[in-house]
Parts: C-alpha cells; sequence; structure tokens
C-alpha cells in the first residue's frame, strides 16, 4: 500500500486555485452557450456585459456608485458587528438576560428586511442615516446570536486560571476572553458581509436614493437593460470577492491559529 501523498501549504493553494479557474472557465462557458441559444437581448452573454462594464467605467459612474454604496456597507457592516457584539456577549453571560431576550431575538431573526427597511423609511424618513440604520439593524440579530454562542462556550477554567494568577480585567479580556470569542467574530464577519451588502442593494432600489449600485440596478431594470444589471451585479461581486478572499477568511485563519 503506497503512502499517503503529504500536500504542502502552497500545493493546496495551487490546486484550489485551479479547481476554482475550472469552474468558472465551465460556468462562462455554460453562459455564453445559453446566451447563443436564446439568442434573446434579456439573456446577454459575457462579452456583451463586459462591454457596458468597460464602459461604464470609462465614464467614472461604476466608480462613483461602487465607491458610495461599498461606504454604506461598510458603516452598516461596522455598526452591526460592534451593536451585535455587545448584546451577543451579554445575553450569552448571563442566563437570565438569555432567558429574557431569546424571543426577541426571534423574532427579529424571522422578521422580513423588507418590513424593517419600509418602517425605517417611514419612521426616520429617506437619508444616507436611515439607510444605514435600516442595514444594520437587519444584520444584529445574526451577529447577536453568533456572538451569544461563543459567550456561552466561554471556558470557565480560562477564566479562573486567569483569576489565581491576578491577570486584571483588561489583561483577562485581551488574554482569555477575546481569543475565544474571535472565531465567533470572524465567522459573524463573514456571513454578516454576504447579508450586509444584498440589504444595501435592496434598500438603495427602495429608497430612492439617486446614487448607488442599488441605484443603478432598479434603473436598468425599469428600462429592461438586463446588461446594465448584470454589469453592475458583476462589478459588485467581484469586489465582495476580494474583500472575502483577501481579508476576511486570512482574518479568520488568523484567530483560529491558538486553536489545535
Amino acid at each position: 500500500m503506497l503512502p499517503a501523498r503529504k500536500v504542502t501549504p502552497a500545493g493546496a493553494t495551487a490546486e484550489r486555485l485551479l479547481w476554482t479557474l475550472a469552474s468558472l472557465t465551465t460556468l462562462v462557458a455554460l453562459w455564453s452557450l445559453a446566451a447563443a441559444i436564446s439568442d434573446s437581448r434579456h439573456l446577454p452573454g459575457p462579452a456583451k456585459v463586459l462591454e457596458v462594464l468597460g464602459q461604464e467605467a470609462a465614464s467614472g459612474a461604476l466608480w462613483s456608485n461602487m465607491s458610495i454604496t461599498l461606504f454604506r456597507v461598510a458603516c452598516a457592516f461596522i455598526l452591526a458587528m460592534l451593536i451585535g457584539t455587545v448584546i451577543g456577549i451579554f445575553v450569552g453571560s448571563y442566563r437570565r438576560a438569555d432567558q429574557f431576550f431569546d424571543s426577541w431575538l426571534v423574532l427579529f431573526l424571522n422578521l422580513p428586511a423588507l418590513v424593517i427597511i419600509a418602517l425605517s423609511y417611514v419612521w426616520l424618513g429617506t437619508t444616507e442615516l436611515t439607510a444605514i440604520f435600516a442595514v444594520a439593524v437587519n444584520k444584529i440579530p445574526n451577529v447577536a446570536v453568533q456572538m451569544r454562542e461563543g459567550a456561552r462556550q466561554l471556558s470557565r477554567d480560562l477564566s479562573e486560571m486567569a483569576g489565581v494568577y491576578n491577570f486584571g480585567p483588561w489583561k483577562t479580556l485581551r488574554h482569555v476572553t477575546l481569543p475565544q470569542l474571535a472565531p465567533f467574530a470572524a465567522a459573524a464577519a463573514r456571513s454578516g458581509l454576504a447579508l450586509v451588502w444584498k440589504i444595501v442593494l435592496v434598500v438603495e432600489a427602495l429608497g430612492g436614493h439617486a446614487t448607488g449600485v442599488g441605484h443603478q440596478i432598479h434603473a436598468a431594470f425599469g428600462n429592461y437593460d438586463v446588461p446594465t444589471i448584470l454589469a453592475y451585479a458583476l462589478a459588485f461581486i467581484v469586489v465582495i470577492q476580494i474583500v472575502e478572499f483577501g481579508v476576511l477568511q486570512p482574518l479568520q485563519a488568523r484567530v483560529n491559529r491558538w486553536r489545535r
């Protein structure tokens, strides 16, 4: 029996990249084939979408709308992570608080995003802060639930050890509590980013904003301009994937290194 082949980290990365490229190439080929068979303006091929994408980039509209939407995504994401983390740790650390607020979390988790967006605009008006607030409220319960699970799993043994060695509140938080919560925060961040940017586009489309990727997609939808819809969607997906693979995944790998 031959020994198992040892795969180095570099080899694993190369293999993963190869499979990713093969998968994306197959997807583009199927897309091109479907567009050629349908021969419809409602299903443009990759070449047409890239052409529109290039035009939007050359005019500056793509970069302007992308930057505005990314700003809204960043603000809502940071706000949701901060508030959701505080709520989750508090609820997860105290049994009575968990029992009392559990039904609240379930309620907000199941409240449709469209309802929150509509009520936010009705109550607060169509402003930039309202858009960010509506997106953050949709995400806060998800972060709170994940951080609550992290707080529930904090090791009492490690906390007692910190007390024995007189770590103090700040040192205990930094070296004992936060490392245990970091994997849960990283997971909440990864899942949260995917949710936040999708809701931001809906907010931009429904809120009557004159800028942003959501507004451009909504305007293109009104004109049945499928190439523009796909061009903006493709551009935003690429940016989010860069953030995912370039920032969030390495961050999650780093915060998980202490676990063996």
